[in-house]
């Protein structure tokens, strides 16, 4: 059955139906000519038997010749000879056999041979007969000549048929050349043609930004149907990765922009910083409570305002970290230590599932860290105490996914489209700056990955980090941040 299907395939492909094509053309080029060999071996033979009727019909002539010359002059030797050619036109008659019996017709041969024998015996008889006998032999010649000239013209007429036959040859073979352009014409503008018409649509349709599936009418060849339905598929994908594109370059054109402003705003406040240290050191004790309290609210918001410019300066850095490969275990254990204390104090259960057997990642550790740690701070700050933080990961073919799924208040639909920008934030004022997600989707990206979310409100969130696999490591390569991390 497998075997039938493949067939039923390879005979709906391009490639299946043009095979098709030239092997009939192929098989009845080869008919053709067999035929044109055969008939011409026909021609052939038949000539060559006309000219064994050519000899009987001579044979004939030369008897009567003598025949003459033994009415006028009598003698035993044009008796002699006369009988000779007799004898040349019976063997001419046995030699001819089944074809002179086609070529002379139903029941006309037998009357032929008997006209044949009679004449023999009446030219026999002829030297000592009178002249009944003599009027007899004449008419029995004139018949046995008319009957010879009738079988030659008769064969020669059967001959012309065939060389005619032999002559529409040619016409056959084009004909056939013809109908095998037509038919692949046809085949080329249905199977190739067509399709590539309908495909430039489609690629017109894909730069104007329409992503939607192509429905290609069914019936196309083997090849085409492949290519629409790849089509399709990268139609789904550009769909699915339209949101992922257009935030990057959000993410792009405000990485561009931050860097600048962020570069401006750190000396200001590093002035800042410094100017109410020195407030602090140099009057403190000359200030009230007041005083103090606001000196020190100046030092908090301060470098509250530097973590946001560190930040900005960490989502808008472009350059290429130095990448090795890290362990996953590693890299989740790593920045779970950081946040040790904090989950403690929360209340909050950790899980983490991460087999130590799973491929390494390539990736730079301390930006990995941040991913972690702005993932499992965001997990902290929405589950209530009492709640649960899973970290697993598993193997993903050429990806290791990483899961931090929490147990809080989920995220609203309205709210998921927006959560990778920049500044977009469901925390109260002062409690977050909306850079923590877009920050991580920067680095994910950077590490040639990609980050995607699952949430329900009331039932938790889940976030999917999927990292690139290291390639395997030569002999002797030192895996520098993995060792500094263990």
């Amino acid at each position: 059955m497998d075997q039938v299907q493949r067939l039923k395939v390879f005979f709906n492909s391009i490639k299946g139906k043009i095979l098709t094509l030239f092997l009939v053309t192929f098989c009845v080029a080869c008919g053709l000519t067999a035929l044109n060999v055969w008939t011409l071996a026909a021609v052939s033979e038949r000539l060559h038997l006309s000219e064994r009727y050519d000899d009987l019909f001579n044979s004939i002539l030369e008897a009567r010749r003598f025949e003459k010359n033994l009415l006028i002059y009598g003698g035993a030797e044009s008796l002699r000879e006369g009988l000779q050619y007799l004898d040349k036109a019976e063997a001419a008659v046995a030699d001819l056999g089944d074809d002179l019996e086609a070529v002379a017709g139903p029941g006309r041969l037998p009357a032929f041979r008997n006209a044949l024998r009679l004449y023999r015996e009446e030219f026999t008889a002829l030297e000592r007969a009178g002249d009944p006998a003599r009027e007899s032999v004449r008419g029995t010649g004139k018949l046995l000549v008319d009957m010879a000239e009738e079988l030659i013209r008769t064969k020669r007429d059967r001959i012309n048929k065939t060389i005619f036959r032999v002559s529409l040859l040619p016409f056959a073979y084009l004909g056939v050349f013809l109908v095998f352009m037509a038919i692949l014409i046809k085949v080329i503008a249905e199977s190739l043609l067509k399709p590539l018409g309908l495909i430039g649509q489609i690629t017109a349709r894909v730069a104007k930004g329409d992503f939607s599936p192509v429905d290609g009418g069914g019936g196309h060849i083997v090849e085409v149907s492949g290519l629409l339905e790849a089509l399709n598929r990268m139609a789904m994908e550009l769909t699915a990765n339209q949101e992922d594109l257009l935030q990057a370059r959000k993410i792009a054109a405000l990485g561009t922009l931050t860097a600048g402003i962020a570069h401006e705003i750190n000396n200001p406040l590093n002035n800042i910083v410094l100017s109410a240290e020195t407030l602090l050191e140099t009057n403190g004790e000359a200030l009230d409570d007041d005083g103090r309290e606001a000196a020190q609210d100046i030092l908090a918001q301060a470098e509250r305002a530097g973590e946001i410019v560190r930040n900005l300066l960490d989502f808008s850095r472009t350059e290429k970290a130095k990448f090795s490969p890290l362990a996953p275990e590693v890299v989740v254990k790593s920045s779970l230590a950081l946040l040790k204390n904090q989950i403690m104090i929360s209340g909050l259960t950790m899980n983490v599932d991460v087999p130590p057997g799973l491929d390494k990642v390539a990736g730079s550790l301390r930006h990995l860290q941040q991913v972690f740690l702005n993932l499992l701070l965001n997990a902290v700050h929405a589950t209530p105490a009492g709640g649960r933080i899973d970290v697993s990961g598993r193997d993903a073919s050429d990806f290791v996914c990483f899961i931090v799924r929490d147990t809080g208040k989920g995220i609203s639909q309205e709210d998921m489209q927006h959560i990778f920008e920049p500044f977009f934030t469901t925390k109260e004022v002062g409690k977050g700056t909306g850079l923590g997600l877009a920050v991580t989707y920067s680095i994910v990206k950077r590490h040639g990955g990609r980050i995607e979310v699952e949430s329900e409100p009331g039932e938790g969130t889940a976030f999917y980090v999927y990292l690139p696999k290291a390639p395997k490591p030569a002999a002797g390569i030192e895996e520098g941040d993995e060792e500094a991390a263990r």
